[in-house]
């Protein structure tokens, strides 16, 4: 365990450093505030002792110093017993407990000991709160073939801390099976820290990856934790991987050889113990032929890579998918359907889903809004994929016309539709109607205009 001691005096100091390294600690010893301060900003510590009172900054700069860099750094103060009321205000301000001048080594071993268990287990706490929702095991319906392959290959991988590399089209889950590596590791009371490389401007990769020091660049105000030093001691799943700068590739991959960090416009690096799981869309060995992903990196991060199938491959499943939608967002809703009618189902499972799971989900998410009773209809889904005889009361489509003109007719039918049902839903209000679509309100006004809607009680 790596301990901080700040103490001005050269006897005390020694003396401190020798029974603290008897006592199992690795002491980095300094006499004041500005060079402990510095190595807070530079090194990981488990620990903090400091006097209260130093030449130039005291010990409640090293304290704020401290939590600055690690809020659950446990920090004790040692205080002459005039300066009790200091220790105090110091307790306020979040250090984990303070001794008073002279001290048996004993105690003080004893209140170090305190101290590191109750901040470890207060951490713990939080962490845990924070990964909650992480700790049951993600939710991945089906029973294909294609599905099981790709399950066991996440049962054999995740004990282990092994990178894996997740393969497969958008929309078909991959962040669930990372969730999934973590969930069945050891590392499962750690952070899961999910960072999406395509959804960040790539100025800002490097920052959001490894963090960055005050004043590291303009609008840098205060000292920022990267996802890696977020994700120790768990695992950190690297989204659209293939979409990444070469230059912040070669940082990666030196994380990853040496799991050292440095924090930009920081002085050294630390240490960090991080799972990678990585995941693309894209055929990274065409980017590496072409010179756009680094072939060091692809190895190291594909040691074990596992293919997420599309979900034309496992048709069977849609059934199952298609009901824990229903019944999600029934409930999220407030709507009374409870189920799919028997064409509208088969209709399901025929289409090829492009946009796989994920197109799915807002399929039925709509329909559910759309549904007039208690059981979604083929018309609630929008353009069939495969027609078929229309059930009954439902308007058909001709087929005898070309492939855009129908497509087109049935966007507008399905649009029409939607705004008509939000329109109901928000008893004519225009403003709420909007919302519920997730249109501007000027878009709205327009489609009101195109498909002759007259609202109802609508506002002036």
């Amino acid at each position: 365990m790596k301990l901080l001691l700040v103490e001005d005096k050269a006897g005390m100091r020694d003396m401190l450093t020798r029974a603290l390294s008897r006592e199992g600690y690795q002491v980095a010893a300094h006499a004041d505030a500005e060079a402990a301060i510095t190595a807070l900003a530079n090194l990981r510590f488990d620990l903090v002792l400091t006097d209260l009172k130093l030449p130039g900054q005291d010990g409640l700069a090293v304290l704020k110093a401290a939590k600055a860099a690690h809020p659950d750094l446990p920090v004790v103060l040692m205080t002459a017993h005039g300066s009790i009321e200091g220790a105090v205000q110091a307790m306020r301000e979040g250090a984990a407990d303070f001794i008073t001048k002279p001290f048996d080594p004993d105690h003080l071993a004893l209140v170090l000991s305190k101290a590191s268990r109750t901040s470890r287990v207060m951490a713990e706490n939080r962490v845990l709160r924070q990964t909650a929702r992480h700790l049951a095991p993600p939710h991945i319906i089906g029973a294909s073939p294609a599905l099981r392959e790709a399950l066991e290959r996440v049962e054999r991988v995740a004990p282990g801390a092994t990178s894996v590399l997740l393969t497969g089209e958008s929309g078909t889950g991959k962040e669930l099976f990372a969730r999934l590596v973590h969930n069945r590791s050891p590392r499962r009371a750690a952070p899961f820290v999910a960072v999406n490389c395509a959804a960040i401007p790539t100025h800002l990769l490097e920052s959001e990856f490894f963090g960055h020091e005050k004043g590291a660049f303009t609008g840098a105000d205060q000292r920022r934790l990267g996802k890696f030093e977020l994700a120790h001691g768990g695992t950190i799943f690297l989204d659209e991987i293939g979409d990444m700068d070469l230059t912040l590739q070669a940082k990666l991959l030196r994380v990853l050889q040496d799991g050292q960090v440095n924090r930009v416009g920081g002085e050294g690096g630390f240490s960090v113990d991080v799972r990678v799981v990585a995941a693309t869309n894209q055929r990274l060995e065409e980017h590496i032929a072409h010179g756009r992903f680094r072939e060091d990196l692809f190895y190291r991060l594909s040691a074990f890579p596992i293919r997420v199938p599309p979900l034309r491959e496992r048709p069977g499943d849609i059934p199952a998918l298609a009901d824990h939608f229903v019944r999600r967002y029934a409930a999220e809703l407030n709507r009374p359907v409870t189920g799919i009618a028997p064409a509208a189902l088969a209709e399901l499972t025929a289409y090829p889903w492009p946009g796989n799971i994920r197109e799915l989900q807002n399929c039925v998410e709509r329909a559910v809004i759309l549904a007039t009773d208690d059981t979604i209809r083929r018309v609630d889904f929008g353009v069939p994929a495969h027609p078929a005889a229309p059930e009954a009361g439902e308007p058909g489509i001709a087929l005898d016309r070309p492939l855009h003109e129908v497509a087109a007719d049935a966007q507008r039918r399905y649009e029409s539709a939607c705004i008509r049902r939000a329109m109901d839903l928000a008893g004519g209000n225009r403003t709420r109607a909007a919302e519920i679509l997730q249109v501007s309100y000027k878009t709205l006004l327009t489609k009101l205009r195109e498909y002759a809607i007259e609202p109802v009680n609508a506002e002036p």
